[in-house]
């Protein structure tokens, strides 16, 4: 066998000895993240029959599923006869794990596996359960067609993630997610090999967690809408199956309306009405100064611990100006009688209090950005919203922390801007003690502008190209490889019930108001018209639409994708076109055939337009469209003639792309900026 550089993209087909050649080009590397090391070997393990599972040495009920759950897949994908139901097994499937997991998965627990396949079966070998359930997500990528069945190539895999924390984070408090929503979630989560899910269960907006010590928490301040504890231990007790944590938020002292307005009494002066519907940083917060505020904490932490077993919990800590710490001459009183200058102290002296309390119960606290405050002992994780150099600051203060100014969702970031980014760069000024700090990354999806039916378009499939980052090594950043991969991944995550591929299309015919499922002229046409066009980022849409909690979700923005295959398939093109614009010819007319069918389309989508007030306010999108298609035409015409554009073109159709660049119908157009690059080339 011979190792190949994971560092390098594309598929990996190389002829790596003439005995072996033939099979080496059948392989193509799908895997995400990808492993630390790969080697290929010889030949393919066919798929004709089911598994025959061994466990020589460790098995419990957690890896016993997951070893169920894997062979459903891989059968599910390869035609085969569903174990259990009178299928014989002879596909030899040894899972050896030395001992099994914490009974409370720990930040420190071994998660390496090793992987081996050969013709004549499957062997997987990790320390841990929490290995072998990674080693068991790898197998089933690596299933792939042959011509004539199914089958997985010859590899040896010894794998290891480079972040112990490797995290998303759902905000459920804005908009609040059924259960089908998170566990579909978590399912994706552990197919890419995130292992923490950080729960964001408290804002202004809704107190999503049932307490029984305090049920006003929920019976005023949730709309009905929150997880009863039994929901809470179900999610958890799945998450704990996929090898997940989970790490639950509750948010203090500021983002705290629906804790106030259920318990007034904790409120620093100011008590809201209901929970606050607009989105945004309140005025209102928890008073820090009374000791009944910390025996109140004291309490539901102490509850919550009994449903959320992981050693961590989050107090959320960040955005809180509390204006009334300012002007409540009680409150006024008390910090010039301890000493406190400012809202800073006196939130450090909170945070301070709160932490006694999360260490009596044996657990750590983590907060944002703003808990990093001078004497804030060193037994708190720092989550950086503020970015790399907050993060490199709390690192050389000897704090440990977790990056996610980078991975923000909702900034509708493509997944190549995201999968650059890097918790710890090769690049960075620490100390090899200061970047054992970073613990890892966690990506962020905040919950404004989304709900049920849209957030797994938000979520996935960039997430999985961030799940990369976190695990792999540094030098895999190619990033077309990394969306070359992304496509089969995605349809893979679709298999475990996600709709982010079949949202886009619901949405769609939603707005259009047909229920038929098949091709019509103008159902194509507005499929066609939305694969070019994706939301415009979160601040955009606050800014024009003004969102709150009731704003309606069901307009073109929540139908379209962030990041669709449209962006990258066309930077590409445009790419390798700009490179040789005389022989390229594949991808001239590759581009001129797209440009042709979108501008096809435009009359169709304003005939939709007219019967669907939701679409129509559109219509200026759409007439860009043929604007767009048009200069992209002539742009071809003149990359491929003898003949140069007339003086002043270029500068036309440059000024014309920066006004269709500008804000309409909360949408933009994924052309830009590759249609730049391709009015640049052409000559005058």
């Amino acid at each position: 066998m011979k190792a190949i550089n994971l560092g390098v993209g594309a598929v990996v087909a190389v002829a790596l000895c003439s005995a072996t050649a033939t099979a080496q080009m059948q392989f193509q590397n799908h895997l995400m993240p990808q492993p630390a090391q790969l080697s290929l070997g010889s030949g393919d393990l066919p798929l004709s029959a089911t598994f025959a599972v061994e466990t020589p040495a460790m098995s419990d009920g957690r890896l016993t599923n997951a070893i169920d759950r894997a062979v459903r897949r891989i059968e599910s994908a390869s035609g085969l006869r569903h174990a259990g139901r009178g299928a014989a097994g002879t596909t030899h499937l040894v899972v050896n794990v030395t001992h099994a997991s914490s009974p409370v998965q720990s930040l420190d627990e071994d998660e390496s596996y090793s992987l081996s396949v050969t013709p004549s079966g499957v062997k997987i070998e990790a320390a841990t359960d929490l290995g072998a359930m990674h080693g068991l997500e790898t197998l089933v990528q690596l299933v792939q067609p042959t011509g004539n069945g199914y089958a997985i190539h010859a590899v040896e895999i010894h794998d290891a993630p480079r972040f112990r924390w490797r995290g998303l984070m759902i905000d459920c408090g804005r908009h609040f997610e059924p259960l089908t929503v998170i566990k579909r979630n978590l399912d994706a989560m552990a197919a890419v090999k995130l292992n923490v899910f950080h729960w964001h269960l408290t804002e202004d907006q809704g107190f999503r967690i049932e307490s029984r010590v305090f049920p006003k928490l929920t019976g005023i301040g949730s709309d009905g809408l929150f997880y009863t504890q039994q929901d809470a231990k179900d999610v958890v007790a799945y998450a704990r199956a996929r090898g997940i944590r989970v790490v639950p938020e509750f948010e203090m002292p500021g983002h705290s309306t629906a804790w106030l307005v259920a318990y007034p009494s904790l409120a620093s002066g100011t008590t809201p009405d209901e929970v606050r519907r607009e989105f945004g940083i309140s005025d209102t917060a928890i008073d820090p100064t009374r000791d009944a505020t910390y025996a109140f904490i004291d309490r539901f932490l102490t509850e919550m611990a009994t449903l959320f077993p992981d050693a961590y919990v989050h107090i959320g800590g960040d955005e809180t100006p509390a204006p009334d710490w300012k002007k409540n001459p009680r409150i006024i009183a008390f910090m010039r009688a301890h000493n406190l200058k400012d809202n800073d102290a006196l939130q450090a002296y909170f945070n301070t209090r709160v932490l006694k309390i999360i260490a009596r119960l044996h657990k750590h606290m983590m907060g944002w950005d703003e808990v990093l405050t001078p004497g804030l002992p060193k037994d708190v994780v720092v989550q950086s919203w503020r970015g790399e150099a907050s993060l490199a600051k709390g690192a050389q203060l000897g704090y440990e922390g977790v990056l996610s100014a980078p991975y923000y969702l909702d900034a509708m970031k493509t997944a190549g801007v995201h999968y650059l980014a890097d918790p710890v760069p090769s690049s960075s000024s620490l100390t090899l003690d200061e970047r054992k700090r970073i613990l890892g990354g966690e990506v962020c999806m905040w919950a404004e502008q989304l709900n049920e039916r849209t957030i797994d378009s938000r979520i996935w499939p960039r997430t999985a190209a961030m799940a990369e980052r976190f695990w792999s090594t540094e030098s895999v950043r190619d990033v077309d490889d990394m969306y070359r991969r992304l496509i089969p991944v995605s349809v893979e995550l679709e298999g475990l019930g996600l709709m982010h591929l079949a949202s886009e299309d619901a949405g769609l015919r939603a707005l259009a108001g047909t229920p038929n499922l098949a091709s019509t002229p103008n159902m194509d046409a507005l499929r066609r018209f939305a694969s070019v066009l994706e939301p415009v980022p979160f601040s955009d849409r606050y800014d024009e639409q003004h969102t709150d909690q009731l704003t309606a979700l069901d307009n073109l923005v929540d139908a379209v994708v962030p990041d669709p295959p449209s962006r990258h398939w066309f930077e590409l093109a445009v790419k390798r076109l700009i490179a040789d614009p005389k022989s390229d010819t594949a991808d001239r007319d590759a581009l001129a055939a797209w440009f042709s069918q979108l501008a096809a389309s435009v009359p169709a989508v304003h005939q939709q337009m007219t019967a669907s007030p939701r679409l129509a306010a559109a219509s200026q999108r759409a007439d860009q469209t043929l604007q767009l298609t048009a200069m992209g035409q002539q742009a071809l015409h003149y990359l491929a003639g003898t003949e140069n554009a007339p003086a002043g073109w270029k500068k036309q159709q440059l000024d014309t792309l920066d006004e269709i660049n500008k804000p309409s119908a909360l949408v933009r157009f994924t052309l830009w900026p590759a249609m730049g690059d391709l009015i640049k080339a052409v000559r005058e």
